[in-house]
């Protein structure tokens, strides 16, 4: 039975924006809600008028948006003050609305920082990340501002690549083939549900068999146990391994303390993240 009370003139309002709307964010945020008995709803939505949709947030009290692609970086221009975990990538995830003041973070590039730092990752170890879209820059930086310097970017855009690599001070290639790390980072939708390589791997076997953790930000995935072929193939060869899940769901948090004032425990966490991947 929910705890949550009946929707009234005075529940709040969050809301998400994305090109492609999915259920993750609202069934995880809705389910705390109902958890928790907070007065807040949470509803997905599309827009092709992001400074109209942005306006409405404010114009309308809506607390909290939630900020997907293609809007993270245009969504910068639109608010009044950015904190330095959004400022650190130009990309926003979050906004959060006080009387009409709006701030935007990025939980991701938290997400990112509080996993480093609870796996107790090494930032003298050598790191090599696949990607360089939006997730990939809050990843990269997230490692670089932890102190991990020794980085190799691999990404198939030859602009955006080069770009990330050199902002952070890593180096850049092209290709997968031969590269190593410490800790190898899958930032691309490869092993994702749906997806034209939701069977293949991000790295290779050698490059996971070199490793000492493996980490997949991809959190919807169509093999056993919703893993990816990258996690499945790390833990077969003994590996450290964060899932993309772990990460979906540190974010989400953040988002939620930050829209309701309330920290949910770990266990409502892991509770609300599970619920929100059924299909």
């Amino acid at each position: 039975m929910s705890m949550r009370p009946t929707l009234n003139k005075d529940t709040v309002l969050c809301i998400s924006l994305a090109a492609r709307p999915s259920n993750i964010g609202t069934r995880f945020h809705n389910y705390l809600y109902d958890r928790l008995g907070l007065d807040f709803l949470y509803k997905a939505c599309t827009t092709t008028d992001l400074p109209a949709a942005i306006g409405g947030v404010r114009a309308l009290n809506i607390r909290g948006c939630s900020v997907s692609m293609p809007f993270k970086q245009d969504a910068l221009s639109l608010v009044d003050r950015i904190e330095p975990s959004a400022a650190a990538i130009g990309a926003v995830n979050t906004i959060v609305n006080d009387g009409g003041e709006l701030t935007a973070a990025n939980t991701d590039y938290l997400a990112i920082e509080a996993l480093i730092a609870e796996y107790g990752l090494d930032p003298d170890r050598s790191v090599l990340i696949r990607g360089s879209g939006g997730m990939a820059a809050a990843v990269a930086t997230a490692f670089r501002d932890s102190g991990f310097h020794h980085g190799v970017l691999v990404a198939r855009n030859t602009v955006a690549g080069p770009e990330l690599a050199e902002r952070l001070g890593y180096h850049w290639r092209h290709h997968p083939g031969g590269a190593s790390g410490s800790i190898i980072v899958n930032v691309t939708p490869i092993g994702m549900a749906g997806g034209p390589e939701e069977s293949e791997s991000a790295f290779g076997p050698g490059t996971i068999a070199a490793a000492d953790t493996v980490f997949d930000v991809v959190a919807l995935a169509a093999g056993p146990a919703g893993e990816t072929p990258l996690i499945a193939a790390a833990r077969a060869a003994g590996k450290q391994v964060i899932t993309g899940t772990e990460v979906i769901a540190r974010q989400a948090a953040e988002q939620f303390e930050r829209y309701t004032g309330v920290r949910p425990s770990p266990e409502l966490i892991a509770e609300a993240s599970a619920y929100s991947r059924q299909t």
